[in-house]
């Protein structure tokens, strides 16, 4: 008689494959799955999950918890939300290959972008690597999730040009260099490469990646290519619509070159275009032509919070705050209060554009000062109406107020619209998963749109089936990124898997917490419903709360 490591019995298996649900039983022996359907052997242990709903492990492919790998080797609350494997090195970032100066400029760079700062990585990031293979040697250990990492372009381009690699392209030795060295990383285990056409460093210079050119990215994809896997990432140009669409031509000629699928993200609904026209045509016509470009989609709003005393993306087009919001949290309160420098911001603010020109549409969240409670959940351009003054009037008086912690929240503008969204998760050319989960941390919590997904678009309004949406978590990316080894529930693949009870699934509302090295704090999202979380084999969430086991791997 056979013996499994772990039997899951009467459950209704979703197994990945978007086909219809069967009910029965699931067991597990050295981390794969055995048996799917009917097990009639015995278990070293056994879980009943009484008509529950069995799915396999989720996929995030967009996250930055790089940082957070070196002392959170759980990645929280990714699994908390049943994601068993994150994508990490996105947006042309990575912590290697790395040495000499080339650490303070990733440190730099994370902040400026993904809104992690110095005092964190000073306290428990250690850059006691060098190579790719070294980084994923120094995470390995402690992890109890799953991790694909890319190659950022970035920290490649100045591992190899130093400074230069904000100058100028790169001579035919540079690219030979740095495709050896992604051939090296690949070996090692790497997923892929990334890149980015928009993303901006310490000193508002555009980041390595931007410098490069087509001759240089065709062969770094080549050189990914060798490997027989490989995702090409980027952030395209978001700002300039034509220039995003000249990105993902761009996208189609790399694609076609090397032979590789490309991946953009976001693709977000906004209010001036719910379906993203444009991007979907473009993203069409790269398809027509026998391009694999694909665009990345999130089911939730895009909404963001901003904090004088935190970081904001809000500010950054708008110089004078920035220079202040650079500064240490100790100097600013001084810096805002000023009389005369107050002028200057609040005339400079005047002329917000970009993402700037979002800030009129903030609502006033979480206060603590007496008199800014009868501001609480009105907007800043509904308060400038009524009472005759500035946007930065009314921000700096808020703030200062609260020691510069006064909460300001952006709702319901960007992915507002649920039956466009509903629409661009259900395409075939957007992949789920721009999720951006460790990143921009006191801006918001990227984690939570897998629960998200089932509650909202499944269970509440009915938009889409629950094989498709699990299908889209699972199978389809694991795919279509090259994770060949999971994603299914099929005997064989890794026994990533989750447990869930649909009627009660809730993603919880953000909630600003002090949890993070370096005395830094961050937005985090909880839920419910979830009563196991397996990874590789092993119960690592159970019954709303984390176990012992570390079974994360490098896939």
């Amino acid at each position: 008689m056979s013996h499994a490591d772990l039997v899951i019995r009467n459950a209704r298996i979703i197994d990945g494959t978007g086909g219809t649900e069967i009910r029965g039983d699931v067991a597990i022996k050295d981390g794969s799955i055995v048996a799917v359907g009917k097990y009639d052997g015995e278990a070293k242990e056994t879980l009943d999950a009484a008509g529950r709903i069995l799915a396999p492990g989720f996929i995030d492919i967009h996250t930055h918890f790089d940082p957070q790998l070196c002392w959170d080797g759980l990645a929280t609350p990714s699994l908390e939300h049943g994601v068993t494997t994150v994508i990490i090195g996105n947006c042309s970032l990575s912590l290697a290959p790395v040495r000499g100066e080339g650490a303070a400029k990733i440190v730099s760079m994370f902040g400026v972008i993904e809104d992690i700062k110095k005092p964190t990585f000073d306290e428990a990031v250690p850059f006691s690597w060098e190579s790719f293979s070294e980084y994923l040697d120094f995470i390995r250990p402690g992890l109890g999730i799953n991790v694909a990492a890319l190659i950022g372009h970035s920290a490649l381009r100045f591992y190899v040009m130093g400074a230069e690699s904000q100058e100028r392209v790169a001579t035919d030795d540079e690219i030979a260099e740095m495709c050896r060295l992604v051939e090296e990383a690949m070996a090692a285990g790497a997923a892929g490469i990334s890149s980015s056409y928009v993303d901006i460093d310490e000193n508002m210079n555009p980041v390595p990646s931007r410098f490069a050119d087509l001759k240089e990215k065709i062969a770094l994809a080549k050189a990914m290519a060798k490997s027989g896997r490989g995702v090409w990432q980027v952030v395209p140009y978001f700002p300039d619509i034509n220039e995003e669409l000249a990105n993902i031509r761009e996208l189609g000629e790399i694609s076609l070159a090397a032979g590789v699928p490309c991946s953009l993200q976001p693709v977000l609904s906004s209010p001036t275009s719910p379906k993203a026209a444009e991007i979907m045509a473009a993203l069409e016509a790269e398809q027509a032509r026998g391009a694999r470009v694909y665009g990345q989609v999130m089911p939730r709003c895009f909404d963001m919070n901003m904090r004088l005393a935190e970081t904001s993306m809000l500010l950054y087009a708008l110089p004078s705050w920035k220079a202040i919001m650079d500064q240490p949290k100790s100097k600013r309160r001084a810096l805002f209060a000023d009389a005369d420098t107050r002028q200057k911001l609040v005339t400079e603010m005047k002329k917000a554009e970009g993402m700037s020109g979002a800030l009129p549409f903030l609502v006033v969240g979480e206060v603590t000062a007496p008199e800014n409670q009868a501001y609480a959940g009105r907007s800043l351009a509904e308060i400038a109406q009524t009472e005759g003054r500035e946007l930065g009037e009314i921000i700096l008086d808020i703030s200062l107020r609260d020691n510069l912690n006064a909460e300001f929240k952006l709702m319901n503008v960007l992915n507002a619209d649920k039956a466009s969204v509903a629409e661009l998760i259900d395409h075939p050319l957007l992949h789920f998963g721009a999720s951006d989960a460790g990143a921009h941390i006191t801006q918001f919590c990227g984690t939570g749109d897998t629960t998200h997904m089932l509650e909202h678009y499944v269970r509440d309004t009915e938009r889409m089936p629950l094989e498709r949406a699990v299908h889209r978590m699972t199978g389809e990316v694991a795919r279509d990124w090259g994770i060949s080894d999971r994603g299914t529930i099929e005997p064989g693949k890794a026994a990533d898997l989750v447990l869930f009870d649909m009627e009660s699934l809730h993603c919880g509302a953000e909630e600003f917490v002090d949890d993070f090295p370096g005395e830094a704090s961050r937005y985090v999202r909880r839920s419910k419903g979830y009563e196991a979380v397996i990874v590789n084999g092993d119960v690592v969430w159970r019954d709303g709360a984390y176990t012992e086991a570390r079974s994360g791997q490098i896939v």
